[in-house]
């Protein structure tokens, strides 16, 4: 197959134009677009990482205490030793990005990861577990920027932003599926466990080999003083405009920070405020994760198409005030105590859904539709680092403010995601 050219591509927030309507929604429209960028082969390869997603944490700490007898604090070491990695990688993923490579770096993601069970294994004790966590978590952490760099590639403006949607949709419900596979293989004991590496090894290479036979390439363009001057704020020449550009995507991503804690604020501060601090039973805590996954997996695609008209830096902004009305919600809540709070907490959790939908939805699309051609790579890695480093830091960060009061990480969750999102409002581009 020869390699396929990047097509034409605009680099200013603007409404979707006329000629470029944004696709329906339905379970057809998911499809579609699931297949818009490269086709079922790539396809294939979406639904193997999004199983694998969901399997990634539980899974690997569990091979690690149940299989290889590790402690649990040599274990989360270890995991944490792959993420610290697959962060200082990501700089280099992006510049072979901004080489014009394509399909190959997605497929080393997935052949890097395929290495990391392969490795899990193999290993018998902490020396190869940290080895097998460092290869899958290179693999996962560089995964969402090669990913989007294809479907950047192969798509353009509001069509874009719902491919990459449609992709998330089938992400979050990989993280249930694999959850669940991983609970299950743990039921079967060690045998199932090890079975479920060999098989997550082999989904990964054969994933591997169909996205490298898409052979799909980007030209290395040059920098052009013409190109992203809306979104840049450039006004002199080449070395201005790709100045002021990468500029402008490292706000963003350092106002991204933040917004990454939502996430463990579904998985951390959550079950803590409901259990610790309100004493309500267990299933509170799983019945808001389940409905935020529905509500995510149902409603991600429709709202991004919903919003196409809008600019992703206004969306984005909205999405942060949203998720920080929801931590007062969620302060006020906790006050009430008992079964009456923590019913507070579940209703309040839909208005931080929709937040998260709103900042999911818009965030990498932003990215994307900012970063001139010969800068994508760097304009998604460094993103995706600042996602990665606001995940590492939130979980210490968030049970440390919740040790000190409900009433100090709510309020202070709620004050850096206000000023994140003023930031981001503020980056727009006039006009």
């Amino acid at each position: 197959m020869s390699p396929i050219q990047s097509p034409k591509r605009q680099h200013h927030d603007d409404p979707v134009p006329l000629d470029d309507p944004a696709p329906r929604s339905g379970p057809a429209a998911l499809l579609g677009l699931l297949t818009a960028a490269g086709g079922p082969r790539y396809a294939a390869a979406l639904v193997v990482d999004a199983l694998g997603t969901g399997l990634l944490r539980p899974f690997l700490l569990l091979y690690g205490i149940g299989v290889l007898a590790l402690d649990a604090g040599a274990a989360g070491l270890a995991m944490s030793a792959g993420m610290v990695a697959g962060l200082l990688v990501l700089p280099l993923t992006g510049r072979w990005i901004d080489r014009g490579a394509r399909s190959l770096p997605a497929a080393a993601t997935l052949l890097v990861r395929a290495a990391g069970s392969v490795a899990l294994l193999l290993a018998d004790g902490v020396a190869g577990f940290v080895a097998a966590a460092v290869l899958l978590g290179v693999g996962s952490q560089s995964w969402p920027a090669t990913h989007a760099a294809v479907v950047s590639t192969l798509t353009e403006g509001r069509t874009r932003d719902a491919a990459l949607a449609a992709g998330r949709t089938l992400r979050n419900a990989g993280l249930g599926a694999g959850a669940l596979l991983a609970t299950l293989a743990v039921a079967g004991g060690t045998g199932a466990l090890r079975l479920l590496a060999g098989v997550t090894a082999v989904a990964c290479l054969l994933s591997a080999v169909l996205v490298h036979s898409l052979r799909v390439t980007a030209p290395q363009a040059p920098p052009a003083p013409a190109e992203g001057l809306a979104d840049s704020g450039g006004t002199g020449g080449t070395g201005t405009t790709r100045d002021s550009a990468l500029r402008r995507i490292t706000l963003l991503s350092v106002a991204n920070l933040p917004f990454a804690f939502s996430f463990d604020v579904l998985e951390v501060a959550l079950p803590a405020l409901l259990v610790l601090h309100l004493h309500a039973s267990a299933a509170w805590s799983s019945g808001v994760f389940v409905g935020n996954t529905v509500l995510v997996i149902t409603l991600q695609l429709a709202v991004v198409l919903r919003l196409a008209h809008r600019s992703r830096h206004t969306v984005l902004a909205v999405g942060g005030l949203a998720l920080a009305l929801s931590y007062l919600g969620f302060w006020a809540a906790g006050g009430l105590g008992g079964t009456a709070g923590a019913a507070g907490v579940a209703v309040v959790s839909v208005l931080f859904t929709l937040g998260e939908i709103l900042y999911s939805g818009s965030g990498t699309a932003l990215v994307a539709a900012s970063a001139p051609p010969h800068l994508l790579g760097r304009a998604l890695a460094r993103w995706e680092l600042s996602m990665g480093v606001g995940r590492a830091l939130a979980p210490a960060a968030l049970t440390g403010l919740l040790a000190a009061g409900p009433g100090v990480l709510w309020p202070v969750l709620a004050a850096t995601t206000l000023l994140a999102a003023a930031v981001v409002a503020r980056l727009r581009p006039a006009g």
